[in-house]
């Protein structure tokens, strides 16, 4: 698979690169974060993130003053596993170098199945802030480097938590796994209650 760079002409399909937000104390609160060596853990909403002043310039610039959640996704992973969409555009902020698997909504079959083969492979710089677009199916980042990487994820409140309602097991339900993120995992993965609809390789970087 062929490894292209966020700041390529292809990645426009998918999201843009952001260079006007200052995310250096976001990056060096980040230090304090867990480093899972073979697992990864995605937290959600942190507080100590969303206190400094970059989390009000991503609320207001990035989401025209809409609620936002700061979190992070830490760890190191090789496979695509899974991927997700959201009805909204996903901030990341690569504070190490890192991997995104990215494929299209508009590409899955009316049954919601993906063909993998579709995916394509992203480099992104340690300091990179990218908007990922709403119609973007992605997933956790594979690591780049031997240590592992570390990425801030933003997105509207409440994304990603758990849901407190039913849902239709019928159609797109079937693939809604918390609030706001629809989800298409790969059989290999293992992911308890998920919607298997990734036909093909489990691909790996």
């Amino acid at each position: 698979m062929e490894l292209q760079n966020v700041n390529d002409e292809s990645f426009k399909a998918y999201g843009h690169v952001l260079t006007e937000y200052d995310v250096c104390r976001l990056r060096k609160e980040m230090e304090h974060t867990p480093l899972p060596a073979d697992d990864v853990i995605y937290v959600p909403s942190v507080e100590e993130l969303e206190a400094l002043p970059a989390a009000e310039c991503f609320r207001d610039m990035a989401y025209g003053g809409l609620p936002i959640q700061v979190g992070y996704c830490n760890g190191s992973n090789h496979a695509l596993n899974a991927l997700e969409y959201h009805r909204s555009s996903e901030i990341n902020i690569a504070v190490t170098d890192l991997i995104l698997l990215l494929g299209r909504q508009q590409d899955l079959g009316d049954d919601y199945t993906y063909d993998t083969s579709k995916v394509e492979a992203f480099f992104v710089p340690a300091g990179t802030v990218i908007e990922v677009y709403a119609t973007t199916l992605h997933y956790a980042p594979c690591t780049a480097a031997g240590s592992g990487f570390r990425c801030v994820v933003i997105l509207p409140k409440g994304t990603n938590t758990e849901l407190d309602f039913l849902v239709s097991k019928e159609g797109e339900g079937q693939l809604l796994a918390a609030r706001n993120k629809w989800l298409i995992a790969h059989r290999e993965a293992g992911i308890e209650g998920a919607f298997c609809g990734l036909r093909g390789t489990n691909i790996t970087v």
